[in-house]
């Protein structure tokens, strides 16, 4: 059910402490952790606390929540002094998406190309 813990999510494991993580901030609502493949040398993925599998859902299911989210990822622009980044969605399997609970990635550090990918 959309925004229950799901047992055989990586990231609701996190939520929940069961699976270590490297917490940069956390709210009421989110959790913001680096990402243990960082494509540059900034790369956090915020995360609603609730199960969403996708960004789709989230902005379906909890569009609040979806506000929460994007607030944190210019929160922790701002903590890592990110004079410019990149915030990315990947929805679906051929968008890049592995973990199916909905999270962005922040991007920063280095000089970005586009288009991406």
């Amino acid at each position: 059910m959309a925004g229950e813990p799901q047992e055989d999510c990586l990231f609701c494991k996190i939520v929940a402490g069961q699976i270590p993580a490297t917490v940069v901030r956390e709210t009421e609502t989110t959790l913001a952790f680096r990402d243990i493949n960082p494509q540059a040398p900034t790369h956090v993925l915020v995360i609603p606390k609730a199960h969403y599998q996708d960004a789709a859902a989230l902005a379906a299911g909890a569009p609040q929540l979806v506000a929460d989210v994007l607030c944190e990822t210019q929160a922790v622009a701002d903590e890592e002094k990110l004079d410019s980044y990149r915030t990315v969605f990947n929805t679906g399997a051929g968008a890049g998406q592995t973990v199916w609970h909905a999270h962005a990635h922040v991007v920063g550090g280095r000089g970005l190309q586009w288009p991406p990918g």
